[in-house]
């Protein structure tokens, strides 16, 4: 076990709203050990930018992580030869080219949908009723699980994120997540006659064409959904929520002043939707003074990363004229986020642009709420608009 200091948290405050002792850590204990979490936390971005390419003492190779025991070592949790080997096998899944010419178009005529569906209604929560449904129906797409509903890919996805985060060993989450993960091979089976018959671009299907095994599609897909459903949900409407607060901003967007996509990607930096990422020591290595042992649990701190004072002007304002070049939210070496083009293409091209087009004096109706540390999005946002 490492020597790092001891920096205590109260779980449920952390959860509600870990800044400010991220920001305490940043200051005084960059490195230090949290017992409530069970692992050493690297909070300034340079510490995280610059090791997490060190793959040989950084290891994402976690057997006993609950992300492999829950979801099958996917290619996450690779490092080297084989990590690279099976991101290469779904990049015509995930390429910009792919996002732009194949992905951007269907996703515009899911969100219209969708947005057709809601604007007679005048009112929903856009968390829950959109945000939710737009990624779900995008994950169907992407995944090639077009065999269930945005509904159940939501459910399978929380499920399996819940189960990751479950340091403090609930029983009833991870029985959930087996059941989630259970489900998603169900739905996998189901599909893969079908994608053999009619090969498309859909992450399913590249894996059966480049013949990898059923475990390699199991954990890879599930890895997808994991990341590619409640991410994306948390980003989309925890942008709108930033800029119905920050109204110059949306004025700067509407207007062409400053591109879409600076809102995505300041809103990453600003509340990071994966706030942390996992590492296995697997050599004895030095940081700061503090002596990691092989075997010891560390925690990348993305969310921390984002906010460092030493790196940004103003960490903890939402700006969409700012320079947000330094962001680590999509990852910094080897494990950058696979779908981080996906992603852009939705959320930046697609559902901001058409939601704000489509609902005509969008506005808060209420209090919204957040939550999370690990992964942090907006639980509950009541919004109406005019009808």
């Amino acid at each position: 076990m490492s020597n790092a200091p001891v920096y205590e948290i109260d779980p449920k405050a952390f959860w509600e709203d870990p800044y400010p002792d991220l920001k305490k850590m940043r200051a005084a204990f960059p490195v230090c050990f949290v017992p409530q979490l069970g692992a050493t936390l690297i909070t300034r971005r340079n510490d995280i930018f610059d090791n997490e390419k060190k793959i040989d003492v950084f290891s994402s190779d976690q057997p006993d992580g609950l992300m492999t025991q829950l979801m099958g070592q996917n290619l996450m949790r690779k490092d080297g030869a084989p990590h690279m080997t099976e991101r290469k096998a779904i990049f015509p899944t995930v390429s910009p080219r792919t996002a732009k010419n194949v992905w951007r178009q269907k996703f515009e005529e899911m969100t219209r949908e969708v947005l057709d569906d809601m604007r007679p209604l005048g009112r929903a929560d856009m968390a829950r009723d959109i945000a939710r449904r737009i990624s779900g129906e995008a994950l169907k797409i992407v995944t090639g699980l077009t065999n269930i509903t945005w509904q159940e890919m939501d459910r399978v996805s929380q499920g399996m994120i819940d189960g990751c985060a479950n340091y403090a060993g609930d029983p009833a989450v991870e029985a959930n997540c087996h059941d989630c993960t259970a489900a998603i091979e169900r739905y996998i089976d189901e599909m893969t006659p079908v994608l053999q018959a009619a090969p498309d671009t859909s992450l399913l299907s590249v894996h059966l064409q480049g013949g990898m095994s059923q475990e390699q599609v199991y954990a890879n897909v599930k890895l997808a959904i994991s990341g590619g459903q409640n991410e994306v949900r948390d980003v989309i409407s925890g942008v709108i929520w930033a800029l119905l607060t920050h109204p110059d901003q949306l004025v700067l967007l509407r207007s062409g002043a400053v591109p879409w996509s600076n809102a995505f990607e300041e809103y990453t930096r600003w509340i990071a939707p994966v706030g942390m990422s996992p590492r296995r020591v697997a050599q004895r290595y030095e940081l700061h003074g503090v002596t990691f042992e092989p075997e010891d649990r560390v925690f990348l701190m993305f969310g921390s990363g984002n906010r460092d004072e030493e790196v940004f002007d103003r960490p903890e304002v939402f700006d969409v004229t700012q320079d947000f070049s330094a962001s680590i939210s999509l990852g910094a070496g080897p494990h950058f986020c696979a779908g981080a083009w996906v992603a852009r293409v939705l959320i930046s091209e697609v559902a901001l642009p058409l939601i704000f087009e489509q609902l005509k004096g969008l506005r808060l109706e209420g209090e919204t709420s957040f939550g999370g540390w690990a992964f942090r999005g907006p639980l509950t946002m009541p919004v109406a608009w005019d009808v």
